[in-house]
C-alpha cells in the first residue's frame, strides 16, 4: 500500500470528479435547478488558476521543508506500525490538523482574508470545491509542518493529503441529499452545506474535511435543518478573482492604518474577522442610546 503515488490518485480521482461534475450539470439543466451560474463558475476558475500557480511555485520548497524536518522526527511511525496502520493514522492526523487549520481560517482575520475566497460563491456545486484562494497553499504550511517532525513520512502524507482533498470535493453539492448514518461520521454533502451557510445557526460550523466527529467532539457541529443560504454574510457581488482575493486584505489594511495602538493592530490582524476596538464598540453603543 505504501507504493501508492500521487499519479495513481490523480489517475483514479480526477475522472471520478469530472464525471460527478458532468452528471451534476446534466441534472441541473434537465430539472432547471440552476446549480451553476456562468459568472460564478468563471470566478471560480480564475481563483483556481492562481491557486495552482502558487501550489506549483512552492511545491518543491514545501516538500524540501517537510523532508528536512523529518530528519529530526520524534518517532518513526513506519517502524512502529504496519503499513495499513500508518495510512489510517496519517489520514486521522491530516484531518485533525485540517480541522484546526480550517477553524482558525474562520476565526483569525488574516487567515480569513485567504479562506473567504472559497466562501465567496453564492452557489453550491462540485466546482465550488475548486474555488481555492491564491495564498491558500502558503497558509497551510505552518499547520502541517508539525507532521514530519512528529514522525509522519512526507511521501505518505502527500498522497494521503491529496486523497483527502479529493474527498472534500464530494461535499460541495446540492444534488446529493442526506446520507443517514454516514452524516454522523463523515463530512458529507449535507454537513458541508451547513458549513457554507450564512444562516445564523450554521455560521462557523462543521470544519472537518473527511470526518465530522471532530466537530462533535469540539462543539462545532450543526445538523442541516433549515434550507441553506450560501455565500458570505455580506456578499461581494463580484466574480473578479482579483477583487475577491484582495477584498479582505484591503479592508484589513485600512483598519491597521486607522489603529491607535499596537494592541489594535494585532486585533485587526489576528483577531476574529468581526473584531473591533473597544472604543468603536462604545461609540456604537452610544449611538444606539441616542437613537
Amino acid at each position: 500500500m505504501q507504493e501508492v503515488s500521487t499519479t495513481t490518485v490523480y489517475a483514479v480521482g480526477v475522472p471520478i470528479i469530472l464525471t460527478l461534475i458532468l452528471f451534476e450539470t446534466i441534472v441541473s439543466a434537465r430539472r432547471n435547478l440552476r446549480f451553476y451560474e456562468l459568472g460564478d463558475t468563471c470566478g471560480t476558475m480564475g481563483l483556481l488558476f492562481g491557486n495552482i500557480l502558487t501550489s506549483v511555485s512552492i511545491q518543491g520548497s514545501t516538500l524540501g521543508l517537510y523532508f528536512y524536518l523529518y530528519q529530526f522526527r520524534i518517532l518513526s511511525l513506519n517502524d512502529i506500525l504496519v503499513p495499513w496502520q500508518v495510512w489510517v493514522v496519517t489520514f486521522l492526523a491530516i484531518d485533525f490538523i485540517f480541522y484546526w487549520y480550517h477553524r482558525a481560517s474562520h476565526r483569525v482575520r488574516v487567515l480569513w482574508a485567504i479562506h473567504m475566497n472559497h466562501h465567496s460563491s453564492i452557489e453550491m456545486n462540485f466546482s465550488v470545491a475548486f474555488r481555492q484562494a491564491w495564498f491558500g497553499p502558503i497558509s497551510k504550511v505552518p499547520f502541517f509542518m508539525v507532521m514530519p517532525f512528529i514522525g509522519f513520512d512526507p511521501s505518505i502524507t502527500v498522497v494521503a493529503g491529496l486523497c483527502a482533498t479529493l474527498w472534500g470535493v464530494v461535499g460541495h453539492t446540492q444534488w446529493i441529499t442526506k446520507l443517514g448514518w454516514l452524516d454522523k461520521i463523515f463530512n458529507t454533502p449535507s454537513t458541508h452545506r451547513v458549513h457554507h451557510g450564512t444562516n445564523l445557526e450554521y455560521i462557523d460550523r462543521n470544519y472537518g474535511n473527511i470526518f465530522i466527529f471532530w466537530d462533535r467532539i469540539f462543539g462545532t457541529y450543526a445538523k442541516e435543518k433549515a434550507p441553506v443560504v450560501f455565500g458570505l454574510v455580506k456578499n461581494l457581488n463580484t466574480n473578479n478573482p482579483f477583487k475577491i482575493t484582495f477584498y479582505t486584505w484591503a479592508a484589513m489594511a485600512r483598519d491597521v492604518r486607522q489603529a491607535r495602538s499596537f494592541y489594535e493592530i494585532i486585533g485587526h490582524i489576528l483577531g476574529p474577522p468581526d473584531w473591533q476596538p473597544r472604543r468603536k464598540l462604545i461609540s456604537i453603543d452610544k449611538t444606539k442610546l441616542v437613537d
